[in-house]
C-alpha cells in the first residue's frame, strides 16, 4: 500500500489538483454541444459535425485504461502532467483551426489528454486514502461532473453568442496553465514506482483499433444508421477481431496493459458494470430529456439546459450522501443497491410526469440524478477495494472505461430507439421516410414542429409525449439490468478502520 501519510491539508490541496484536473476535462464534454450550429455554418461541414463531439469521446474512452497502465509504470503525478498538458495544447488548436478536419483532429488530441486528466486523477485518490474513507473524496468529484453538465452548455451558449465558438476552446487555456502548474506543486509527493516498466506495445495498439471501432460503429448507429449498413457492420467486424486478438495477446504477456486476472474478480467486475448501467442512464437521459422539453412544450434551448438542472443536481447530493455513508459503514453494496432500487422508480416517475408539470418534473428527475450519484462514487470504491494495490491504477481506469462505454452506449441505443419510434409520428405534411430520419437525426423533430401549425403542431406534440414516454419506459427497463448487478454484488467491508490500516 502506498504512504498514506498525508495530512489533512496535504489532502485536501491533493483533492483541489485532483478536482480541477476532473473538471476541465468533463466541461469539455458538454460545452461544445451548444456551439455546434455556429462551427457547421463557419466550415459549412455538417457530415463531419458529429465527430466533433463523438471524436472527444472515443479518444478520452480509448486513451483513459493506457494512462492507468502507465501510471502504475511511470508515476501518476507524471501522467496526469502530461494528459493536463496535451489538453491545454491540443485547446489552442481547436480555438486556431481552419477546417472541419483540422477541428475534428485536434478535438481527437484534446481527448486523448483528457483522459488522462480524469482517470489518473481517481487512481490518485485510491493511494492516498484508505478504502473505507475514499466514498465522501469520490464524492467531490462527481460534484465536478454535475457542475461541467450544468455550467458547460451556459457557459458554451454565453460564449458562442457574444464571443465566438473559438473561445469554448480558447477558456481552456488558462485553466489548464494552472492546473498544470498547481498540479506540479501539489502533486510533487507522489510515490514513483521502483520497478523496470515494460511497454506493451502491441496490447495498445490492439486495443486502441477494437476500442475505436467499436464506439464508432455504437455512434453510427445511435446517428441513425441500420444494423444493416455495411459500415457499421465492417467496424464491428474490426472491433471483434482486434479484442479477440487483445485478449489472446494480454494472456501472454508478462506486463499486460490490462492485467485479466482482474476480470476474474467478482466484485470488481460487478462494480464496473454497475457503474455502466448508471452512466448508460446519467449520460443517455441527459441528452434525451432537453430535447423532450423543447418539443413537448415549445420551450427553447436556454430552458432546456435549465430544465435539466434538477438531474445534474441530484448526481452529487446523493454522491455526497452515499459517499459519507459508506465511510460510516464501511460497506458499499448497500449504497449501490438502495441507488439502483431508486433509478428505475425515477425514470419512470418521469415518463409519467407531463414536461410541462414544474413539480413532478423536478421531483423524479432530482429523484433519479440522486439514484445514479449514490452509485457512481461506491462503484469505484468497491472496485479499488477488490484489487491490490499494485493494480489500483488500472482497477481505476477499467472502471473510467466502463463509465465512458456506457455513457456512448446510453446515448447511442436511445437515439437509435427514438429515431425508430419517429418512423410512426406524423411531421406536418406526412410521416417522415426513414432516409429523412437519417440525415437529420434528433433535429428532425424540431424541424417537424417547426413546419406544423395550429391543431397540426398541437397533435404532434401529443404523439411526441407518447413517444418519449415509451423511450423513458424502455430505459426504465434497461435500468432493471443495473439493480441485478447490484443484488449480486458481494456484502464486503472496506479495508481501512478495524482492517490494519491507518
Amino acid at each position: 500500500m502506498t504512504d498514506l501519510s498525508h495530512s489533512p491539508p496535504a489532502i485536501k490541496s491533493i483533492l483541489v489538483a485532483l478536482m480541477l484536473a476532473i473538471f476541465l476535462g468533463a466541461l469539455d464534454q458538454t460545452i461544445v454541444a451548444v456551439s455546434m450550429p455556429a462551427i457547421s455554418a463557419q466550415f459549412n461541414d455538417v457530415d463531419r459535425l458529429a465527430w466533433v463531439i463523438s471524436g472527444y469521446m472515443v479518444a478520452m474512452t480509448v486513451a483513459t485504461p493506457i494512462y492507468g497502465k502507465l501510471g502504475d509504470l511511470y508515476g501518476r503525478r507524471r501522467m496526469i502532467l502530461i494528459g493536463t498538458a496535451l489538453f491545454t495544447v491540443a485547446s489552442l488548436f481547436c480555438g486556431m483551426a481552419q477546417s472541419m478536419e483540422q477541428l475534428v483532429l485536434a478535438r481527437l488530441l484534446q481527448g486523448v489528454g483528457a483522459g488522462g486528466m480524469v482517470s489518473v486523477s481517481q487512481a490518485i485518490i485510491g493511494d492516498v486514502v484508505p478504502p473505507r474513507e475514499r466514498g465522501r473524496y469520490q464524492g467531490y468529484f462527481s460534484s465536478m461532473y454535475a457542475a461541467a453538465s450544468v455550467l458547460g452548455p451556459v457557459l458554451g451558449g454565453y460564449m458562442t453568442q457574444y464571443l465566438s465558438w473559438r473561445w469554448v476552446f480558447f477558456i481552456n487555456l488558462p485553466l489548464g496553465v494552472f492546473a498544470c502548474w498547481y498540479a506540479n506543486r501539489k502533486l510533487a509527493g507522489l510515490p514513483i514506482p521502483q520497478r523496470t516498466p515494460v511497454i506493451d506495445y502491441l496490447g495498445t495498439v490492439l486495443m486502441i483499433i477494437g476500442l475505436s471501432t467499436l464506439l464508432m460503429s455504437i455512434t453510427r448507429v445511435g446517428q441513425g444508421h441500420g444494423l444493416d449498413d455495411t459500415q457499421v457492420w465492417g467496424l464491428l467486424v474490426v472491433a471483434v477481431v482486434a479484442l479477440m486478438g487483445f485478449v489472446w495477446h494480454e494472456r501472454r504477456f508478462r506486463e499486460p496493459l490490462l492485467p485479466l486476472h482482474l476480470f476474474a474478480i467478482p466484485a470488481a467486475v460487478l462494480c464496473w458494470c454497475s457503474v455502466f448501467f448508471t452512466s448508460f442512464q446519467a449520460i443517455g437521459l441527459s441528452v434525451m430529456m432537453p430535447l423532450r422539453f423543447q418539443t413537448v412544450t415549445g420551450a427553447g434551448a436556454d430552458q432546456a439546459a435549465l430544465y435539466l438542472l434538477p438531474l445534474a443536481l441530484g448526481l452529487p447530493i446523493g454522491a455526497f450522501l452515499g459517499g459519507r455513508r459508506t465511510s460510516q459503514t464501511g460497506r458499499y453494496k448497500p449504497i449501490i443497491l438502495t441507488g439502483a432500487l431508486l433509478a428505475p422508480l425515477g425514470i419512470l416517475g418521469m415518463s409519467f410526469s407531463p414536461p410541462d408539470n414544474f413539480l413532478l418534473s423536478v421531483a423524479f428527475m432530482l429523484l433519479t440524478g440522486f439514484a445514479c450519484g449514490l452509485q457512481f462514487p461506491t462503484s469505484l470504491v468497491g472496485a479499488q477495494n477488490s484489487v491490490q494495490a499494485k493494480d489500483i491504477g488500472v482497477a481505476t481506469s477499467t472502471l473510467a472505461l466502463f463509465r465512458s462505454l456506457g455513457g456512448a452506449v446510453g446515448v447511442a441505443c436511445l437515439s437509435a430507439l427514438l429515431l425508430a419510434m419517429l418512423h410512426g409520428v406524423q411531421l406536418a405534411d406526412g410521416a417522415l421516410s426513414g432516409h429523412g430520419l437519417e440525415a437529420m437525426g434528433d433535429n428532425v423533430l424540431l424541424t417537424g414542429l417547426n413546419a406544423a401549425s395550429g391543431p397540426a403542431r398541437d397533435a404532434l406534440r401529443v404523439e411526441l409525449a407518447q413517444t418519449f414516454q415509451h423511450l423513458l419506459w424502455a430505459s426504465a427497463g434497461i435500468s432493471l439490468l443495473g439493480l441485478a448487478v447490484a443484488l449480486a454484488l458481494p456484502n464486503l467491508e472496506l479495508r481501512g478502520r478495524g482492517h490494519g490500516e491507518k
